[in-house]
């Protein structure tokens, strides 16, 4: 049995990243002898353990690629619950581009990022290719009616990175958008908006405003959390009380607008303006894990995707991946008042 309990995120809403800046993930794994830690915080020999979570005490919570790619490459994870949080997804032109519909990308020089060092770790090119095949097909289009330009990328991106490095990743392609080396990128999240406005991009493509979900299924939509088969094994208690303490931050973040904005600016790298213009006004409303049948279908679109285009080494059955108890007991300790403050 592990020593620790390892956490690893992204930087984007969660109620596990708000449980964790509360200091109640802390507190779980010491009232179950553990010490905690958190992986952006250890060293380069655990940094790969985000993208193909190798490491047996840990639970993370973040994009979908990585996630789905380590099970599809034999990690022995299972999937513990699901949060939908819809991010600003748009297709970006530039100033001066008459482009204003999905229908008028024909023809365009799409960025999209090169592959990374393997299939974990080249979600951005995942990222940047769904949101365009979603842009296109809202117009009548596919990936056959534009010509793709590939985007310089860090072939070894690491989760603990300078400000500046972090910055860069949410944005790829704005430079070569403003130098005319392509027509069009993709771009998501709070820091997106904020480098939109700074280099004065258009949205040609706003991917928020369709109303089915499937076309807004990408990397963090849904977001899934997955714990590594031995900690589930050995230490169910602390995998419970890891997910009723996030169901106890996303009850705290219905009501905390503020505090909650205040935990994102320091996580996403952005001011309000930008938090808000990604995530809206309610999106505080809505963070509470589920592993309800809508949410993992939507889950399997996105596989179906990445493992349709090359993203992964195989096919494997996602109902087989779902673990729904832990979650249940979770609402249950909380339903009766026996989550720790």
């Amino acid at each position: 049995m592990t020593d620790t309990l390892w956490y690893t995120r992204c930087p984007v809403p969660t109620a596990s990243g708000l449980a964790h800046s509360l200091g109640w993930l802390g507190d779980t794994a010491q009232r179950n002898g553990l010490q905690f830690g958190v992986l952006q915080d250890a060293g380069p020999e655990l940094a790969g353990s985000h993208f193909d979570h190798g490491l047996s005490g840990l639970i993370r919570e973040g994009g979908n690629v990585p996630a789905i790619a380590a099970r599809a490459q034999g990690s022995p994870t299972r999937l513990i619950g699901l949060t939908w949080i819809d991010e600003a997804q748009a297709i970006l032109v530039g100033p001066d581009s008459p482009v204003r519909t999905p229908a008028e990308l024909a023809g365009l020089r799409i960025g999209i990022p090169a592959w990374a060092q393997d299939q974990a770790r080249s979600f951005p090119r995942a990222m940047a290719l769904h949101g365009f095949t979603s842009a296109l097909r809202l117009g009548g289009l596919g990936l056959a009616d534009v010509t793709v330009v590939e985007l310089g990328v860090e072939r070894d991106p690491q989760v603990r990175t300078e400000i500046q490095q972090r910055a860069r990743r949410v944005t790829w392609g704005a430079e070569e958008l403003v130098r005319g080396e392509v027509d069009a990128i993709y771009v998501k999240g709070a820091r997106a908006q904020e480098v939109a406005v700074q280099h004065g991009l258009r949205v040609a493509v706003d991917l928020d405003a369709t109303e089915t979900r499937r076309l807004r299924v990408n990397n963090g939509t849904p977001r899934p959390i997955t714990v590594h088969q031995d900690l589930l094994d050995s230490a169910p208690e602390v995998v419970i009380g890891f997910l009723a303490q996030s169901l106890r931050a996303a009850d705290w973040a219905a009501d905390n607008l503020d505090g909650v904005r205040s935990v994102l600016q320091r996580e996403t790298l952005s001011g309000p303006e930008g938090v808000e213009a990604a995530y809206g006004a309610e999106f505080h409303r809505g963070l509470h894990p589920t592993l309800d049948e809508d949410r993992v279908e939507l889950l399997g679109v996105q596989k179906q995707f990445l493992y349709t285009h090359g993203f992964l080494t195989a096919d494997f059955d996602l109902e087989s991946w779902v673990a729904p108890e832990p979650l249940a007991r979770a609402r249950e300790l909380l339903a009766a008042g026996r989550v720790a403050a």
